[in-house]
């Protein structure tokens, strides 16, 4: 991967309002694929106080975005299919992949799994995006 392109999205999340809300992470980023962190906290629970499905989502995202837009040109969510699978333990450091299966010129399809510690599955993830002609905006600021 080009390292302008890997430089330019691991400085915006940084800084992306968003990521600092949930504490997500950025660790790993290559072509196609992603690796984001974040750990559980109690502000996440639902009223059943387990996982909020939209904290797993957030964490899902993140990397499902870093790793679509890991080529460099801008790429753009068209549909998530996502199997909650289990909740997390209370303080556990949760971790999301992305990989992509598949890409063409105008969209990728990605495969995402999030895990609690080294193989505990919590959630599986399927998600499409629209591949646009044009490049990350923020390149040029790098």
């Amino acid at each position: 991967m080009e390292s302008k392109i890997r430089e330019a999205i691991f400085r915006r999340v940084e800084h992306e309002p968003f990521a600092g809300k949930f504490g997500l992470t950025l660790m790993d980023l290559d072509d196609g694929y992603s690796k984001v962190s974040m750990v559980f906290t109690p502000d996440m629970e639902n009223m059943f106080g387990k996982a909020h499905g939209g904290a797993l989502f957030a964490l899902i995202d993140e990397a499902f975005e870093t790793a679509s837009n890991s080529h460099g040109t801008i790429a753009v969510a068209l549909n998530m299919n996502i199997a909650y699978l289990a909740s997390p333990s209370a303080g556990a450091t949760l971790t999301a992949e992305a990989r992509e299966i598949n890409r063409t010129n105008k969209t990728a399809v990605y495969d995402i799994k999030v895990v609690e510690g080294e193989n505990r599955l919590l959630a599986s993830c399927q998600a499409l995006v629209y591949r646009l002609d044009k490049p990350l905006p923020f390149l040029d600021q790098v």
